[in-house]
C-alpha cells in the first residue's frame, strides 16, 4: 500500500565482481536494448551534438576568387619589367581597379598589389616597383572548402569551429543523435534541499546536482526530481513512472546494506539486477539493473563514491546512447614533423593533426592562414609557439593542447601523402564500424608522404608515382627509397586527365593547348604534378610557357573548383573530381593510387581494419557511384623487398 514503509532485510554482499566484469556484464545485457535515436536540428543550435552521417559541402568557400588584400587588382602581364630602376606606371580602368579585402576578382585582372606597395607620383600617377605574378594576393574559389567535400564525418562531436565551417559550406540543418532523457532521483528520509535549514540528522543533498551537470556535459537531458523518502512503495511508484518517460534512470543512495536501503529490492521486483556490488573503493554498493529494457543505475550515497561509480558505469551507457567518446583537453609533448618558422612579435597558435607512430606522438601542422577555417575542423590539437621564439625545428618536441583524448589519438591511423576522395570515405567509415579508431589524413603529395614515412612520422603514405623508365606505378619508387621490407596496399585505379569547363568551350584537346590558356597546378611532389611534368618534357613544352603553372592547389577537388569557376580554364586531376564538379574531362592516362607502408605495419589492428573497409562492398558501391575508379584489386597486398 502506498505510503507504508516496508522494512526489509539487510542487503549483504556475499560476492562482488571487478569493475571490468561488471561493465562487461551490464553492457552485454543492454546491447539489444540500447538504440540510438536521431533528429534534424538547425546547425546554429548544434554545438556538442553528435553527427548521424557525413556532412557534404553545398558551396565553395570562398564562393568566388577574392582579393586577400586592400589594394589594386591588376593584369599581371601589364606589370612585367617593373623594378626600382624601371617603375611601371599603371592606368586605372585599363591596368587596374581598386579593390578591398574580400572583393571579387574578375578577368582580365589576375593579381592584387597591396596598397602600401603602390607609389603615387606628384602628378597623381600610380606606379609600381615590382612585377606581380598571376594569383598574387588572390584567394581562389574553394581555397578553404570545395563543393562535394566532406566537412564533418559521422559520429563527430560538433565544436564551435565546425558550426562556422558548416554554415560557410551552405549547410543549414544537420541530423544528429537525439539527446537521451535521464531521470535523477535522490533518496533518503534524512535528505533535505540546500535551501532548507538543516537540523540534527539532516543531510543537505548535493550529489544529484553534480550528476545532473555531468549528464548535461555528457550529452544527455537531465531531469532532476525531489528526494524520495525511504519508503518502498514510493520508490517503486516513482521508478515505474520514470521508466515510462525516460531512457535511463539514476537513483542516488539507498543502494547499500542498510535496512532502509530499498532500491535493490524494488529493482529485483520490477526487472533484473545484473550486478549489485563492485570491487571498487569508493563505490562498492553500486547497482546495475535493467527494467523494461532500460538501464537503471543505483549509485552509492557518499559523494566521492557516487561520482566514481558514475564515471565507471553511467558514462559508458550514456556514450553508447549518444554515440560519443568522452574526451578531455589535456596537454602532451609531441614531435613536430615539419619546421615551423614564426615571428618574434607574436605568440602563434598552430593547428596540428596528431598520431602515435613508433611510440612517439607526432604533430603534423595544418594550414596556418587566417582564412583556413578547415584547419580548425581537422585539428586534433593546438601547438603554441611562444612570443620571442623564431619557431620550432622539424624533429623537435613541443607541448600540444589536445582537442582529443590521448587514448583516441593512439588509435588513430596516420596517413600522409597524396589526396583522393577515397580517404574521406574511409575516414567516415572507420569510427562508425570500429569504435575509437580514426584516420588522420594530411595532404602533402606522394613524395612528401614517402618522406614522412621514411622519417617515421606516418603509418602509411597514399601515392601514385610514375616510373618514367618502364611506365609502372609506385613499386620501383618505393623500392628505391627504402632499405627495409615494404608493402603496397592496392587502392584504386584512377584516370588522370585535363579538367575543362562543361562543353569544353575553348576546345582544349591536350597538353599542347595548355600554353594558350589559364592553367592551375598541383603542389610540388604531388603525383599529378610529376605526371604533368613527364608529359610536358616528353612533348618539349617548357613549364614557363604555361600561364598558371606556379599556381598550386593541394587537392584534386580544389583544382576542379578552380576550373569550374573563373579561376582557371584547365587543370589536371582525376576523373572522379571532374565528375563531382560537373566538368568535362580529357583522359591522358591510367594510374594506380596505392598505400605504401612498412611490412611490419600490416599487423596493426588499425591497418587491418583499413584494409577491410577498402575491400568492403559498401565502399566499392560508393566509389562506383562517384565514377572514374577501377576497384578490382582494392585491398590486395604487394610485398616489396628492401634494397641492399
Amino acid at each position: 500500500m502506498a505510503g507504508v514503509t516496508k522494512m526489509g532485510k539487510r542487503n549483504l554482499y556475499l560476492k562482488t565482481v571487478s569493475v571490468e566484469e561488471a561493465q562487461e556484464r551490464f553492457m552485454e545485457k543492454l546491447e539489444p536494448c540500447l538504440e540510438v535515436q536521431y533528429e534534424e536540428i538547425e546547425v546554429v543550435n548544434s554545438l556538442h551534438r553528435i553527427t548521424k552521417e557525413a556532412s557534404i559541402a553545398r558551396y565553395c568557400s570562398p564562393l568566388f576568387n577574392a582579393s586577400a588584400m586592400d589594394g589594386i587588382a591588376v593584369v599581371s602581364a601589364h606589370t612585367l619589367g617593373a623594378s626600382e630602376k624601371t617603375p611601371v606606371a599603371l592606368e586605372e580602368g585599363r591596368d587596374y581597379v581598386v579593390v578591398d579585402t574580400g572583393d571579387p576578382i574578375h578577368p582580365p585582372y589576375d593579381a592584387v598589389i597591396m596598397a602600401e606597395d603602390i607609389v603615387e607620383t606628384e602628378s597623381g600617377e600610380h606606379t609600381i616597383l615590382q612585377a606581380a605574378a598571376p594569383w598574387d594576393n588572390i584567394r581562389p574559389i574553394g581555397e578553404d572548402i570545395v563543393t562535394g567535400e566532406m566537412i564533418l564525418p559521422s559520429n563527430h562531436k560538433i565544436r564551435p569551429m565546425d558550426i562556422g565551417a558548416l554554415l560557410s559550406a551552405g549547410i543549414l540543418t544537420i541530423p544528429v543523435v537525439k539527446k537521451p532523457r535521464m531521470a535523477i532521483y535522490p533518496t533518503g528520509t534524512e535528505i533535505i534541499e540546500p535551501t532548507e535549514t538543516p537540523g540534527e540528522g539532516d543531510i543537505i543533498e548535493s550529489n544529484s546536482r553534480v550528476i545532473e551537470n555531468r549528464v548535461t556535459e555528457g550529452g544527455g537531458i537531465p531531469h532532476r526530481f525531489p528526494a524520495i523518502p525511504d519508503d518502498y512503495e514510493k520508490i517503486r511508484e516513482t521508478l515505474v513512472h520514470a521508466i515510462q518517460t525516460h531512457e535511463m534512470v539514476i537513483i542516488n543512495a539507498g543502494s547499500s546494506a542498510g535496512r532502509e536501503d530499498y532500491t535493490v529490492q524494488v529493482l529485483r521486483e520490477l526487472g533484473e539486477v545484473v550486478v549489485h556490488g563492485v570491487a571498487m573503493k569508493p563505490g562498492k554498493p553500486v547497482i546495475l539493473a535493467i527494467v523494461q529494457g532500460k538501464p537503471v543505475i543505483g549509485l552509492p550515497g557518499y559523494p566521492v563514491a557516487a561520482y566514481m561509480a558514475y564515471e565507471s558505469f553511467v558514462v559508458p551507457v550514456l556514450n553508447k546512447l549518444t554515440g560519443q567518446v568522452d574526451t578531455q583537453g589535456s596537454r602532451a609533448k609531441a614531435v613536430v614533423s615539419k619546421r615551423l618558422v614564426s615571428s618574434l612579435k607574436h605568440r602563434e597558435y598552430v593547428r596540428v593533426k596528431l598520431g602515435v607512430v613508433k611510440d612517439k606522438l607526432v604533430a603534423s601542422p595544418l594550414a596556418r592562414g587566417a582564412g583556413a577555417a578547415m584547419s580548425m575542423v581537422k585539428a586534433d590539437g593546438c601547438l603554441i609557439i611562444p612570443q620571442n621564439s623564431e619557431g620550432i625545428g622539424a624533429g623537435e618536441s613541443a607541448e600540444v593542447v589536445l582537442y582529443k583524448a590521448l587514448t583516441e589519438i593512439v588509435q588513430t591511423l596516420v596517413v600522409i601523402g597524396s589526396h583522393d576522395l577515397i580517404l574521406d570515405l574511409i575516414a567516415d567509415r572507420l569510427p562508425a564500424i570500429y569504435q575509437d579508431e580514426y584516420l588522420s589524413s594530411t595532404h602533402v603529395g606522394s613524395m612528401g608522404g614517402l618522406m614522412a614515412l621514411k622519417r617515421g612520422e606516418a603509418h602509411m603514405a597514399p601515392i601514385h608515382l610514375l616510373d618514367e623508365a618502364d611506365g609502372s606505378y609506385n613499386v620501383n619508387v618505393v623500392k628505391s627509397l627504402f632499405k627495409e621490407p615494404m608493402a603496397l596496399i592496392q587502392g584504386v585505379g584512377r584516370v588522370q586527365g585535363l579538367m575543362v569547363k562543361p562543353g569544353n568551350p575553348l576546345g582544349i584537346q591536350g597538353f599542347e593547348d595548355l600554353r594558350a590558356h589559364r592553367f592551375v597546378n598541383r603542389q610540388r611532389g604531388a603525383g599529378t604534378r610529376l605526371l604533368l611534368d613527364y608529359n610536358l618534357k616528353k612533348r618539349g613544352i617548357s613549364p614557363d610557357s604555361i600561364l598558371g603553372y606556379s599556381q598550386e592547389l593541394t587537392t584534386h577537388m580544389a583544382v576542379a573548383a578552380a576550373v569550374g569557376s573563373d579561376g582557371a580554364d584547365v587543370g589536371m586531376g582525376v576523373q572522379s573530381a571532374a565528375m563531382a564538379m560537373g566538368l568535362d574531362f580529357i583522359p591522358v592516362g591510367e594510374e594506380s593510387y596505392d598505400f605504401a607502408l612498412p611490412q611490419e605495419n600490416l599487423e596493426m589492428p588499425e591497418v587491418k581494419h583499413f584494409i577491410e573497409i577498402l575491400k568492403s562492398d559498401a565502399l566499392k558501391e560508393k566509389l562506383t557511384a562517384l565514377g572514374g575508379y577501377a576497384i578490382e584489386h582494392s585491398g590486395e597486398i604487394l610485398h616489396i623487398d628492401g634494397r641492399e
